[in-house]
């Protein structure tokens, strides 16, 4: 049973492994989410993790189950960043486990998302930024109502928390979608 919680600090070092399993590396090449063809390095690091939860009107919103046996423990499946900025709600750091993307917990997560932004945040439109060449998960995006805004944001070149680029035609792309 998948169950969504949000994130504490304590959460930070398994929320970084979980995110750069999901998009760097080898590991996530399991997975259909990778960015190992054009980013090297980290995507996130626990520092950065904290200050997201420690900031006001943001949080990240954890996807487990729970463990067979004593019920105690839960396995982390998924992550994801919200945040309410200029009075829209914003997603980022979204993240599946790469065995299990395809299953429908990403699915589930990104509904949970829009749920917390809606109904905690107070807000009517969810927005994202997706690496412009990434035409599959635009798609994805594209098929649970995200719409392209036609606005474009620069990748930062040169910020090695962000990764390092192995192109140099990255920029990111805009996307919303009205909530209900």
């Amino acid at each position: 049973m998948l169950t969504f919680r949000t994130a504490t600090a304590a959460d930070a070092d398994a929320i970084v492994d979980l995110v750069q399993s999901a998009y760097r590396g080898d590991a996530s090449r399991a997975g259909w989410t990778t960015e190992a063809d054009f980013l090297d390095g980290q995507r996130i690091d626990a520092d950065g993790v904290r200050e997201v939860i420690a900031k006001p009107d943001s949080r990240i919103v954890l996807a487990e189950r729970r463990s067979t046996g004593s019920g105690r423990t839960a396995d982390l499946l998924g992550s994801v960043q919200v945040e309410k900025i200029d009075g829209q709600g914003y997603f980022g750091m979204f993240s599946v486990r790469p065995t299990l993307q395809g299953g429908g917990i990403g699915d589930a997560l990104l509904r949970e998302a829009e749920r917390v932004v809606h109904d905690d945040f107070g807000c009517r439109t969810m927005t994202c930024t997706v690496i412009s060449i990434r035409a599959e998960l635009i798609a994805w995006y594209q098929r649970r109502g995200y719409r392209s805004t036609g606005e474009f944001k620069p990748f930062p070149y040169g910020d090695e928390r962000f990764g390092l680029p192995k192109r140099d035609d990255l920029r990111f792309e805009v996307f919303a979608k009205a909530l209900g």
